[in-house]
């Protein structure tokens, strides 16, 4: 796997034919960019054991062994999929927005790339999506389990439940996720409590990425 092309994401968007549709809303793909810097700073953060003062950083030794070029490329990467729902009036299909996980899924394929990194797509929505949720709640997806395998994916996945996509972006503590995810049933918020569990409490006293935050740590790494 070339690593320069993961840390470019822009860059794969181009040569995947994906990035036309955002840039017909410059409020999205804004909020797009703040999002994937968001979550990258909170699984920095999370997974980081040397004591970076830019990031704020829990000490995570048992985190030590993660790949972290990894877990960069996932952060930024897990919503390719979002390209996909843009029409040619350059609004987002909310109704379909379930599906920006297995369509982040195809494109990678489409482009070559393993399934190491095409699982960050399809396997972070929520704390994980069950064939049962799928049947039951009659979503638009093919009934399958997409959840997250790897501990990297499972660190993108949490980190992802600290930062919205609201225009302005914010921060969500996990008390904040728990109580919201607790309307699809008490097993998911169990989920989450397992996530908290093995990753520990983000850092969300930083600056929200984006909206004037465009040159802070997280930026500096997204340009790496």
């Amino acid at each position: 796997m070339g690593t320069g092309r993961l840390w470019r994401d822009g860059a794969l968007l181009r040569s995947s034919g994906e990035d036309s549709e955002p840039r017909r809303d410059p409020g999205a793909a804004r909020e797009a960019r703040a999002h994937r810097r968001g979550v990258h700073a909170r699984a920095h953060a999370l997974r980081d054991r040397l004591g970076d003062r830019r990031a704020a950083p829990l000490r995570a030794p048992h985190l030590a062994h993660l790949d972290a070029e990894l877990v960069r490329a996932g952060c930024l990467l897990h919503d390719i999929g979002v390209y996909r729902l843009y029409g040619e009036d350059g609004r987002l299909d909310h109704g379909n927005y379930i599906r920006h996980g297995p369509l982040g899924h195809e494109i990678f394929e489409a482009e070559g790339f393993p399934e190491t990194l095409r699982g960050f797509c399809s396997h972070h929505t929520g704390v994980g999506l069950t064939r049962r949720d799928i049947v039951r709640q009659e979503l638009p997806l093919p009934p399958a389990d997409y959840l997250a395998v790897t501990q990297e994916e499972r660190l993108v996945m949490y980190a992802d439940k600290c930062h919205t996509k609201s225009r302005p972006s914010t921060f969500l503590s996990p008390d904040e996720y728990a109580a919201h995810v607790r309307r699809f049933g008490e097993d998911k918020v169990i989920a989450f409590q397992v996530l908290r569990a093995e990753f520990g409490e983000p850092d969300l006293t930083g600056p929200v990425p984006g909206f004037g935050t465009e040159e802070d740590a997280t930026a500096a790494a997204d340009r790496g």
